[in-house]
């Protein structure tokens, strides 16, 4: 039986000459801007256009998260879909955009000695799953929120055309949403942030922004199973299709399209992890905590929460985390610059973090709430702008919006050597002329680049 950090991985061989460096290092890159039903289309088979002129069945944003399902199978998450394109303020420019994930080989090939990488990454497209409540949502109706693109056609209801007696589906326009605060789990807007496989294979967990929300989802069929109800003082009050509004109408809870960002699973498949974007609306207002981010902890079976501090290190905010055993994580900080932004990217950081004895901030404010944080490692396990830099990829060309993180399959080198992966992704805003295209990193490491923050941290198997 092998050991080590992922032990249960499935390895790819690559019959390359690479040294043991002890270091993350890059081994692959790919991008992916097509399907089998063409280029920018999905394989979700929408038809017909949505409100700011875009096609329903649009291919974008596919590394706002990421998960492991094993072998070459990864799950590519969209997010609340293609409000770039500016046509109605009053909805953010947000559309009817079906939410949804989409499944994805990606074929890892070695590559001939001397080449600049050792391995080259082809995604396909295999899957595009829609995502959908079998009992009624609360949808807006338009009214008063002005005109579709042509400027002459109302906006109407947020509804879909496609829901059915048995599928409501989740969309990314902004006031689709009824009455209460923003954890009304019946509200249909949903901005999916990250997503996570269960044990079984058979469910999907997917956070968002708009609840924030934790919602569990049959994976073959899109449709939910289970929404968790998450700490309240994560919700705001007062909500507003608009995020100028919304943002300057409550003193409490998540910052409007910054909630939870990162979501991870133990490898025990027991316990999701969330965290937040940025601080707290509370938080960030008071000096002591205003780099403050919350980490939420869910117990799937029962629902029991927790919430942690994290202390943002350089950057503006956090993506994605991910599990490296029951109480270990990485995390990706980040800054919004780059690729997208038309700026050279800066912070783009993945530090280890560990919640084993940590403090319950859920109750905590002020100066008692930022001490009791979590440690964290005190340089990047990944500085990611560094990495690519060396590979010949400028600041200018990293994405602004790295958020996706997930570890994959092993790969063998030719003197026998195991290299654990990392898998890295972007969010393009479905706008590939100005961010790049969707982009797929594959980085490296072996089991001395992440040993444990805390002494006899038992090695655990992968847990998807």
């Amino acid at each position: 039986m092998r050991h080590g950090i992922f032990a249960g991985l499935v390895l790819v061989s690559a019959f390359v000459t690479l040294p043991a460096s002890g270091s993350v290092m890059l081994l692959a890159y790919g991008t992916l801007t097509e399907s089998s039903a063409g280029n920018n289309v999905d394989l979700s088979g929408l038809t017909g256009t949505l409100e700011d002129g875009l096609p329903a069945n649009i291919l974008g944003g596919l590394g706002s998260g990421f998960a492991y399902a094993g072998g070459n199978t990864f799950l590519a998450l969209s997010d609340r879909g293609p409000n770039a394109t500016p046509y109605n303020s009053a909805v953010d420019d947000t559309v009817s955009y079906i939410n949804r994930f989409h499944t994805i080989n990606m074929a890892l090939t070695p590559n001939a000695p001397g080449s600049s990488l050792p391995f080259t990454l082809t995604p396909t497209v295999t899957q595009t799953t829609l995502l959908s409540s079998p009992t009624a949502l609360n949808y807006g109706t338009g009214a008063g929120l002005g005109f579709r693109i042509d400027g002459v056609t109302p906006i109407g209801s947020g509804a879909p055309a496609q829901n059915t007696s048995t599928a409501f589906y989740f969309t990314g326009r902004s006031d689709n949403f009824g009455p209460g605060n923003s954890g009304n789990a019946n509200n249909a807007r949903f901005d999916p942030e990250s997503i996570r496989v269960s044990n079984d294979g058979k469910s999907v967990f997917i956070s968002d922004e708009y609840g924030p929300y934790v919602r569990q989802f049959d994976r073959a069929t899109g449709q939910q199973i289970k929404s968790f109800a998450l700490p309240s003082n994560l919700n705001v009050a007062n909500l507003s299709p608009n995020v100028a509004t919304e943002i300057s109408s409550n003193t409490s809870g998540r910052v409007a399209n910054k909630g939870m960002e990162g979501l991870a699973l133990t490898p025990d498949g027991k316990t999701l992890v969330g965290i937040m974007e940025a601080p707290l609306i509370q938080d960030a207002a008071n000096p002591a905590t205003s780099n403050l981010l919350r980490i939420v902890t869910i117990d799937i079976a029962t629902g029991g929460t927790h919430e942690y501090g994290y202390n943002l290190t350089t950057g503006s905010s956090v993506s994605d985390i991910v599990a490296i055993n029951d109480h270990q994580f990485l995390v990706d900080e980040r800054d919004g610059k780059g690729l997208g932004d038309g700026s050279n990217a800066k912070i783009k950081q993945i530090f280890k973090i560990d919640v084993a004895n940590a403090t319950d901030i859920t109750s905590l404010t002020g100066a008692a709430a930022a001490a009791a944080a979590v440690p964290k490692s005190a340089t990047p396990f990944l500085d990611i702008v560094a990495e690519l830099g060396a590979h010949g990829i400028t600041p200018a060309n990293v994405p602004a919006k790295i958020e996706g993180l997930a570890f994959g399959q092993d790969v063998v080198l030719a003197d026998g050597t195991i290299e654990h992966t990392l898998w890295v992704t972007n969010d393009n805003d479905f706008v590939p002329g100005t961010a790049g295209p969707n982009q797929f990193f594959v980085f490296g490491f072996q089991d001395s680049d992440l040993s444990s923050l805390a002494p006899n941290v038992p090695e655990p198997s992968h847990g998807q």
